[in-house]
């Protein structure tokens, strides 16, 4: 038994968070990507059984009243509130991730002053927020300017409307600060919208605490709230009178039941809302949040830091020298809860290392992405990971 594979054990042993583990269903398979998809809790198919046998089954129509369907938006939008740093009351769950940039973004935009004619958007950014800002620009009759999120700063002006920006780089793992980014927005006189995808669930946000003005996020990677799981949209509260949806629904207004010819918007993130909820999926998503009862985000954030370093460590030790490079930043303000390696045949690789049991995955043209989700990742995993990676590279 090696020094690491001893270390792993002893770190496991004291690990506060090991017991959250077994509320997922898991094999032997070391699971490093549940940054794509999270792991299923265990106890959402006996919950998706019941909203399908009894809940629609049996009750019908009655469960929009009954089973709570017609409130589960706002209501599990309050779930989700804590793991972001929210207070209740200012997250609404419904749509995909791309449709709620959409609507923030030309929310941010209704929001400026009509002479400020540029969005900024993260020029790293996952490939859909830029299509949708591009989208947005043409749509509002403003200019698109992608910066990388260092450049920000710079580019900000008194003609900057919005700023659309990834919390974590969906490649590199790279944490971007959001504290000082929202408050350069804010201090140029414009809207700072953020994507958390990649970091809702692997570490604090604290978005009232920050000012931040609009946030969206994914709830099927950290959240583990299955494939396709509604993503959530997040209003400041000083700001609800303010967000005017380019998506009016009847979801979305005063009296949906009233039928009325001319949409006057519900007070409230209830704005965020469109037409009717997808129900299965998003009661799904109810269930799998049970999984953070008595978690503290504050202990998953330590968690997921300690992983990463000891996985880098375990790299070093394991894989021939310079058969890999981290792009992923060594310094803990710095990376989110991932690590990706630069591999020359890293497509091949990640092939490999599946068919040995370790799953991550290839970011074209070079990287091998490992995302640690802390509630159920292992310094055991971590260690054998790295161990058969150094064993497929030699």
């Amino acid at each position: 038994m090696s020094e690491l594979t001893t270390r792993a054990g002893a770190l496991d042993g004291a690990d506060e968070l090991a017991g959250v583990r077994k509320q997922f269903v898991l094999d032997e398979v070391v699971y490093l990507d549940g940054n794509s998809l999270g792991a299923l809790p265990a106890n959402v198919p006996g919950r998706v059984e019941d909203v399908v046998l009894r809940q629609w089954g049996r009750m019908r129509i009655r469960s929009w009243d009954e089973s709570g369907w017609w409130t589960a938006p706002e209501r599990i939008g309050d779930k989700i509130a804590p793991l972001v740093g929210a207070a209740h009351g200012q997250i609404v769950v419904g749509d995909s991730t791309s449709v709620n940039v959409f609507k923030a973004l030309v929310a941010a935009v209704r929001m400026a002053d009509v002479d400020r004619d540029e969005i900024l958007v993260d020029a790293t950014t996952f490939p859909t927020d830029g299509y949708i800002a591009e989208s947005a620009a043409r749509m509002t009759g403003r200019t698109l300017r992608p910066v990388t999120p260092a450049e920000v700063p710079g580019a900000l002006s008194d003609r900057t409307a919005a700023v659309l920006l990834n919390h974590v780089d969906y490649r590199s793992g790279r944490l971007h600060d959001l504290p000082s980014l929202t408050a350069a927005v804010h201090a140029a006189g414009a809207v700072a919208v953020w994507d958390l995808c990649h970091s809702a669930g692997a570490l604090p946000v604290g978005l009232d605490e920050h000012g931040v003005d609009l946030a969206v996020g994914c709830t099927y990677k950290y959240l583990n709230g299955g494939p396709g799981s509604p993503a959530y949209l997040y209003v400041r509260r000083e700001l609800q009178d303010r967000f005017d949806s380019p998506l009016p629904g009847w979801n979305s207004h005063a009296e949906p039941f009233g039928m009325r010819p001319a949409f006057e918007p519900a007070s409230g993130a209830l704005r965020g809302r469109v037409g009717t909820p997808d129900i299965l999926s998003m009661l799904a998503l109810e269930a799998a949040l049970e999984v953070w009862d008595g978690v503290r985000i504050e202990a998953v954030r330590a968690k997921s830091l300690a992983l990463t370093d000891f996985f880098l460590e375990c790299v070093a030790a394991y894989v021939p020298e310079g058969r890999v490079e981290s792009v992923t930043p060594v310094a803990h303000s710095e990376r989110g809860s991932q690590v990706a390696l630069r591999c020359d045949d890293a497509g091949d690789v990640m092939k490999r290392l599946i068919e040995r049991g370790v799953v991550g995955d290839f970011r074209h043209p070079d990287v091998l992405r490992f995302g640690f989700t802390p509630l159920y990742v292992g310094f055991a995993d971590v260690e054998r990971a790295a161990r058969v990676l150094g064993e497929v590279l030699r």
